[in-house]
């Protein structure tokens, strides 16, 4: 999608580092972190809500837990605990409309929405 934000990253039309890039997803720092550790795991494929999803589209959900488990044990927040949101359309907090899930920790998240 021409206009999507995260297609525009993954694609080098707009300036990112990417820290990891698979088949499924790509993982970027969130430009507006609220821990230490905050990590955008986006699919490579524009989806932007799960209630249409296919099996095969889940598959790519699963990926993206697989890849931020990875990073919560390479960034060393696992032992302490981390959070894994997917926020859903407006009410939830969506503020790009391309599916993703935020990795967050490395600080007590306790007063963190």
């Amino acid at each position: 999608m021409d206009d999507c934000l995260f297609c525009n990253l993954f694609q080098g039309k707009i300036p990112t580092t990417i820290l990891y890039r698979d088949d499924d997803c790509f993982v970027i720092n969130d430009i507006n972190p609220v821990a230490p550790t905050h990590l955008l795991v986006i699919p490579i494929n524009h989806m932007t809500y799960i209630e249409p999803f296919s099996d095969e589209e889940f598959k790519v959900i699963t990926s993206m837990f697989k890849v931020a488990r990875n990073f919560a044990i390479s960034e060393g927040i696992s032992d302490s605990g981390y959070r894994l949101t997917i926020n859903q359309k407006e009410d939830a907090g969506q503020q790009v409309p391309h599916l993703h899930l935020h990795l967050i920790g490395g600080d007590n998240l306790s007063g963190i929405g």
